[in-house]
């Protein structure tokens, strides 16, 4: 049974392990960074504002409902002023009287009850709202279009530091190769010492370039971990796997099929970005136009507890002083329905102001892409003389590279037989082995310029890298 467990156990385990043992692929290194990468998920934040601001627009043309009341003591007082006037006679029976200018004061008290029911739709905008939902339709095209620039300096970023990091490894074989010719050749030069064909100084000669050796492999340890550490901090994978990758660097064969720039992500950026600024100029033009809105309403006012009364006499010739105490007051249904609109007639040219502000923006941005198109033009020609040098410098590296093997095969052919000193042998060696390192380098650069040709006409492909 306990062995059982034991197996049951390593079974859930493995798959764990095996996975940390997996060198990612480059892909997988992409997909980490781009969801590391701070200003990619600042960019898809701002996507997501605007997309907030265009539901906000489409929920202006949903019925609103508002359910109002209040519950307080009320108290009013109305003070009326009833002038003088003179009553006239009627002999005999009435000798005629002055009546006197009198103040009076009504006094109204009681709980008020209010509430209300309003229920409202926008039936017409003017227009404004269409063209503004179209603008901002327009301005997140341009965000993406930013966010797929941005996505692509991602993908740059990390291949750079993949190919560091083969070259770092194409570095190590050809540092364990020269390592491997000189063990060889200090065999030859310590029998040739014995035999007094050399001198100590000359076999010293080959130690020392062992000892060169030995210090740039701590040179190449040092550069390997830092690569490491820099993918890591990209990626966020786990060190482990990364320590596993085994990249090959080879030369990116690319042929550009259009010389055209249209595709850009900054040209399409401005394009939607003028585009937007079209519709909102159409957006600003309608502030003339009315906006109607249908609204329902149903109220109720009441008023319970009530007292009126006056300060005075009723009337001057009614001796009597105004005091009710009438049951509860309704007003209910107070229901109301129609269409308002609202004209705006004059704005005091703030809509005029508006459009002349929008038709500037426009103009601003059709300035910058004609700037972006001449600059990226000239970015587009200076990319591939640089592709073009790169894949040249390939074939010299080669050149020089096969040279110098020779003239190490011939030094060490001849070393052998006494006819060069190991001062030659060491020279030998050095140089084909800077022909290597600058072979190795200038694959590196040759890639690089090939991914800055493919980003001038917005063709940065991943799987053109690694094929």
């Amino acid at each position: 049974m306990k062995v059982f467990k034991n197996i049951t156990c390593l079974f859930l385990v493995f798959p764990v392990f095996l996975k940390a043992q997996i060198a990612p692929t480059l892909q997988e290194l992409i997909d980490a960074a781009l969801k590391q990468d701070a200003t990619i998920e600042q960019q898809k934040l701002s996507i997501e504002e605007i997309e907030l601001e265009q539901e906000k627009l489409k929920d202006l043309f949903l019925p609103k409902f508002e359910l109002s009341g209040k519950y307080g003591y009320t108290y009013n007082s109305a003070h009326i002023t009833i002038p003088g006037f003179n009553l006239p006679a009627i002999p005999p029976v009435f000798p005629g009287a002055k009546i006197s200018e009198k103040n009076n004061a009504i006094h109204i008290s009681g709980f008020l009850l209010n509430t209300k029911a309003e229920a409202s739709v926008l039936i017409y905008s003017g227009g404004k709202v269409k063209f503004l939902a179209q603008a901002l339709g327009e301005k997140e095209l341009s965000h993406q279009a930013l966010l797929n620039k941005s996505e692509d300096e991602v993908v740059t970023k990390i291949t750079e530091v993949y190919d560091l990091f083969a070259l770092v490894q194409a570095n190590k074989k050809v540092l364990d190769e020269s390592k491997k010719r000189l063990e060889e050749n200090k065999k030859t030069a310590d029998k040739a010492l014995s035999y007094g064909l050399i001198t100590a100084y000359d076999h010293k000669k080959i130690e020392l370039a062992q000892a060169t050796l030995d210090s740039k492999m701590v040179e190449y340890e040092g550069k390997k971990e830092l690569v490491i550490s820099q993918m890591q901090i990209l990626t966020g994978i786990e060190r482990e796997r990364i320590t596993s990758i085994q990249p090959d660097l080879q030369p990116i064969n690319y042929q550009i099929w259009s010389n055209s720039i249209e595709n850009r992500a900054e040209i399409q950026a401005l394009q939607h970005g003028i585009k937007a600024a079209e519709y909102k100029i159409k957006a600003e033009k309608q502030w003339w136009q009315p906006k109607v809105q249908a609204v329902a309403s149903l109220a109720h006012w009441g008023l319970y507890g009530n007292r009126i009364s006056s300060s005075e006499n009723i009337a001057t010739l009614i001796p009597k002083k105004l005091d009710l105490q009438p049951e509860n007051i309704n007003l209910f249904p107070a229901f109301q329905v129609g269409i308002g609109f609202k004209w705006d007639i004059f704005d005091g040219k703030e809509g005029k102001t508006a459009t002349k502000k929008a038709e500037i923006d426009k103009a601003i941005l059709e300035s910058k892409k004609a700037d972006a198109m001449k600059k990226l033009n000239l970015n587009l020609q200076n990319n591939q003389t640089n592709y073009n040098i790169a894949k040249a410098q390939i074939q010299l590296k080669a050149k020089a590279k096969e040279i110098a093997e020779n003239a190490l095969k011939q030094v060490e052919k001849e070393f052998r037989y006494g006819l060069k000193k190991s001062v030659d042998l060491v020279e030998a060696e050095d140089d084909l082995e800077k022909a290597e390192l600058e072979y190795q380098t200038a694959i590196f650069n040759q890639r690089r310029a090939a991914i800055e040709l493919m980003k001038s006409v917005q063709d940065l492909n991943v799987k053109n890298l690694y094929e």
